[in-house]
Protein backbone atom coordinates (compact mmCIF):
# COMPACT_ATOMS: atom_id res chain seq x y z
CA UNK A 1 0.00 0.00 0.00
CA UNK A 2 1.01 3.34 -0.90
CA UNK A 3 2.79 5.59 1.73
CA UNK A 4 0.66 8.49 2.64
CA UNK A 5 2.79 11.74 2.40
CA UNK A 6 2.98 15.69 2.09
CA UNK A 7 5.74 17.13 0.62
CA UNK A 8 7.00 20.15 2.38
CA UNK A 9 6.45 23.28 -0.07
CA UNK A 10 8.54 26.17 -0.18
CA UNK A 11 7.35 27.56 -3.64
CA UNK A 12 11.25 26.72 -5.57
CA UNK A 13 12.59 24.29 -7.53
CA UNK A 14 13.94 21.73 -5.24
CA UNK A 15 10.33 21.23 -3.53
CA UNK A 16 8.70 21.51 -6.52
CA UNK A 17 11.42 18.72 -8.05
CA UNK A 18 11.14 16.59 -4.98
CA UNK A 19 7.61 16.33 -5.94
CA UNK A 20 7.97 15.33 -9.83
CA UNK A 21 10.53 12.50 -8.04
CA UNK A 22 8.48 11.35 -5.66
CA UNK A 23 5.53 10.93 -8.56
CA UNK A 24 7.31 8.17 -9.78
CA UNK A 25 7.51 5.84 -6.75
CA UNK A 26 5.83 3.02 -6.69
CA UNK A 27 5.16 3.41 -2.32
CA UNK A 28 4.43 6.81 -2.34
CA UNK A 29 1.13 8.93 -2.70
CA UNK A 30 1.66 12.45 -2.04
CA UNK A 31 -1.74 13.78 -0.75
CA UNK A 32 -0.79 17.02 -0.02
CA UNK A 33 1.49 20.14 0.14
CA UNK A 34 2.59 22.31 3.49
CA UNK A 35 4.36 25.66 3.91
CA UNK A 36 4.91 28.13 6.10
CA UNK A 37 4.51 31.71 5.58
CA UNK A 38 5.22 34.85 7.76
CA UNK A 39 1.97 35.85 9.70
CA UNK A 40 3.43 39.46 9.17
CA UNK A 41 4.01 39.87 5.94
CA UNK A 42 2.08 36.91 4.34
CA UNK A 43 4.22 35.57 2.43
CA UNK A 44 7.00 32.47 2.41
CA UNK A 45 9.68 33.22 4.37
CA UNK A 46 13.50 34.43 2.10
CA UNK A 47 11.61 33.29 -0.63
CA UNK A 48 9.04 36.19 -0.17
CA UNK A 49 6.49 34.47 -2.54
CA UNK A 50 2.51 35.87 -1.90
CA UNK A 51 0.27 33.45 -0.36
CA UNK A 52 -1.95 33.41 -3.49
CA UNK A 53 0.97 31.99 -5.75
CA UNK A 54 1.62 29.22 -3.30
CA UNK A 55 -2.35 28.09 -3.80
CA UNK A 56 -1.87 29.13 -7.60
CA UNK A 57 1.01 26.30 -7.86
CA UNK A 58 -1.02 23.86 -5.25
CA UNK A 59 -4.08 24.04 -7.64
CA UNK A 60 -1.70 23.45 -10.81
CA UNK A 61 -0.33 20.70 -9.43
CA UNK A 62 -3.56 18.90 -8.25
CA UNK A 63 -3.19 18.85 -4.18
CA UNK A 64 -4.38 20.56 -1.24
CA UNK A 65 -1.59 23.31 0.33
CA UNK A 66 -1.81 23.62 3.68
CA UNK A 67 -0.85 27.63 5.23
CA UNK A 68 1.22 27.25 8.69
CA UNK A 69 1.36 30.64 9.47
CA UNK A 70 4.68 31.41 11.92
CA UNK A 71 4.51 34.63 13.96
CA UNK A 72 7.31 37.10 12.40
CA UNK A 73 10.67 36.75 14.11
CA UNK A 74 8.93 33.52 16.41
CA UNK A 75 11.40 31.96 18.69
CA UNK A 76 12.60 28.20 17.89
CA UNK A 77 9.85 27.14 21.11
CA UNK A 78 7.22 28.87 19.42
CA UNK A 79 8.19 27.52 16.19
CA UNK A 80 8.32 23.98 18.09
CA UNK A 81 4.70 23.91 19.86
CA UNK A 82 3.26 25.00 16.07
CA UNK A 83 4.62 22.75 14.44
CA UNK A 84 4.54 20.20 17.06
CA UNK A 85 0.44 20.81 16.61
CA UNK A 86 0.94 20.57 12.64
CA UNK A 87 2.32 17.29 13.22
CA UNK A 88 -0.29 15.74 15.29
CA UNK A 89 -2.89 16.87 13.05
CA UNK A 90 -1.21 14.94 10.26
CA UNK A 91 -0.91 11.74 11.74
CA UNK A 92 -4.59 11.87 12.74
CA UNK A 93 -5.34 12.29 9.51
CA UNK A 94 -3.11 9.41 8.26
CA UNK A 95 -0.38 10.74 7.15
CA UNK A 96 2.77 8.30 7.20
CA UNK A 97 5.59 10.38 6.15
CA UNK A 98 6.83 14.13 5.34
CA UNK A 99 8.83 14.77 2.34
CA UNK A 100 11.23 17.54 2.08
CA UNK A 101 13.55 18.80 -0.80
CA UNK A 102 17.02 19.48 1.13
CA UNK A 103 19.68 18.34 -1.30
CA UNK A 104 23.00 17.68 1.49
CA UNK A 105 23.26 19.85 4.26
CA UNK A 106 23.85 17.12 7.23
CA UNK A 107 22.48 19.67 9.83
CA UNK A 108 19.44 20.26 8.40
CA UNK A 109 18.49 16.95 7.83
CA UNK A 110 19.47 16.16 11.69
CA UNK A 111 17.22 18.80 12.26
CA UNK A 112 13.88 17.70 10.81
CA UNK A 113 14.56 14.22 11.80
CA UNK A 114 14.90 15.07 15.20
CA UNK A 115 11.32 17.09 14.92
CA UNK A 116 9.96 14.30 13.80
CA UNK A 117 11.49 11.39 16.31
CA UNK A 118 8.23 9.16 17.74
CA UNK A 119 5.73 11.11 16.42
CA UNK A 120 4.62 8.26 14.10
CA UNK A 121 5.92 10.27 11.22
CA UNK A 122 8.70 9.35 8.87
CA UNK A 123 11.13 11.64 6.76
CA UNK A 124 12.38 11.27 3.43
CA UNK A 125 14.45 12.79 1.21
CA UNK A 126 13.92 11.92 -2.34
CA UNK A 127 16.60 14.78 -3.65
CA UNK A 128 19.21 13.84 -1.09
CA UNK A 129 22.84 13.75 -1.55
CA UNK A 130 22.22 14.33 -5.93
CA UNK A 131 25.46 16.34 -6.96
CA UNK A 132 23.42 19.31 -7.36
CA UNK A 133 25.79 20.21 -10.72
CA UNK A 134 23.85 17.10 -12.39
CA UNK A 135 20.46 17.90 -10.68
CA UNK A 136 20.39 21.67 -11.83
CA UNK A 137 21.09 20.34 -15.20
CA UNK A 138 18.07 17.47 -14.76
CA UNK A 139 15.59 20.01 -13.62
CA UNK A 140 16.08 22.87 -16.20
CA UNK A 141 16.43 19.98 -18.81
CA UNK A 142 13.32 18.23 -17.28
CA UNK A 143 11.23 21.38 -18.03
CA UNK A 144 11.07 23.09 -14.89
CA UNK A 145 10.84 26.99 -15.14
CA UNK A 146 11.48 29.35 -12.11
CA UNK A 147 12.62 32.87 -11.22
CA UNK A 148 14.86 34.03 -8.78
CA UNK A 149 13.24 35.75 -5.87
CA UNK A 150 15.77 36.51 -3.62
CA UNK A 151 19.75 36.73 -3.70
CA UNK A 152 22.14 37.10 -0.68
CA UNK A 153 24.41 39.48 -1.77
CA UNK A 154 27.40 37.77 0.17
CA UNK A 155 27.31 35.63 -2.12
CA UNK A 156 25.85 36.27 -5.36
CA UNK A 157 25.70 39.72 -7.31
CA UNK A 158 21.90 41.25 -7.02
CA UNK A 159 21.76 41.44 -10.89
CA UNK A 160 20.76 37.45 -10.50
CA UNK A 161 17.53 38.33 -8.71
CA UNK A 162 14.66 38.53 -10.99
CA UNK A 163 16.37 36.27 -13.31
CA UNK A 164 15.28 32.73 -14.75
CA UNK A 165 16.99 29.97 -12.80
CA UNK A 166 17.51 27.93 -16.94
CA UNK A 167 21.04 27.05 -18.38
CA UNK A 168 22.38 30.94 -19.05
CA UNK A 169 22.14 31.46 -15.13
CA UNK A 170 23.74 28.58 -14.50
CA UNK A 171 26.51 29.25 -16.73
CA UNK A 172 26.59 32.74 -15.93
CA UNK A 173 27.07 32.49 -11.61
CA UNK A 174 30.15 31.75 -10.01
CA UNK A 175 31.82 28.81 -9.71
CA UNK A 176 31.83 29.09 -5.88
CA UNK A 177 28.22 28.98 -5.95
CA UNK A 178 26.15 25.82 -5.90
CA UNK A 179 24.26 25.60 -8.51
CA UNK A 180 20.98 24.54 -6.82
CA UNK A 181 21.39 27.95 -3.43
CA UNK A 182 21.19 25.13 -1.25
CA UNK A 183 23.69 27.22 1.13
CA UNK A 184 20.97 29.75 0.72
CA UNK A 185 22.88 31.85 -1.50
CA UNK A 186 19.73 32.12 -3.67
CA UNK A 187 15.69 31.17 -3.91
CA UNK A 188 13.25 30.79 -6.55
CA UNK A 189 9.79 30.42 -7.60
CA UNK A 190 8.50 27.54 -10.01
CA UNK A 191 5.99 28.66 -12.06
CA UNK A 192 6.28 25.80 -15.45
CA UNK A 193 7.23 22.18 -14.84
CA UNK A 194 6.36 18.44 -15.50
CA UNK A 195 4.85 18.47 -12.16
CA UNK A 196 2.33 21.50 -13.13
CA UNK A 197 -0.58 20.94 -14.90
CA UNK A 198 -0.88 24.34 -16.45
CA UNK A 199 1.64 27.39 -16.63
CA UNK A 200 1.32 29.74 -13.78
CA UNK A 201 1.14 33.37 -15.38
CA UNK A 202 3.57 36.25 -13.34
CA UNK A 203 4.80 39.59 -14.37
CA UNK A 204 7.78 40.63 -12.06
CA UNK A 205 7.26 43.56 -9.55
CA UNK A 206 9.69 45.77 -7.82
CA UNK A 207 13.17 44.97 -6.53
CA UNK A 208 14.14 45.81 -3.15
CA UNK A 209 17.12 45.54 -0.96
CA UNK A 210 16.63 44.19 2.87
CA UNK A 211 19.16 43.38 5.28
CA UNK A 212 21.96 42.24 2.98
CA UNK A 213 19.14 40.03 1.02
CA UNK A 214 17.82 41.20 -2.33
CA UNK A 215 14.32 40.13 -3.13
CA UNK A 216 12.24 40.15 -6.41
CA UNK A 217 8.70 40.45 -6.30
CA UNK A 218 6.21 38.27 -8.50
CA UNK A 219 2.37 39.15 -9.13
CA UNK A 220 -0.08 37.14 -10.45
CA UNK A 221 0.06 38.02 -14.34
CA UNK A 222 -2.90 41.29 -14.39
CA UNK A 223 -2.11 41.98 -10.64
Amino acid sequence: MKKRTLLAWSSGKDSAWALHVLRQQLDINVVGLFCTINQKFKRVAMHAIRIELIQQQAESVGLPVQIISIPHQCSNSEYKIIMDEFVGQAKRQGIEYFAFGDLFLEDVRKYRESNLTDTGITPIFPLWEKPTNELSKEMVGGGLRAIITCVDTKHLPSKYAGREYNTSFLKQIPEDIDPCGEYGEFHSFVFDGPMFKKKISICVGKTVFRNGFVFTDLLSDGA
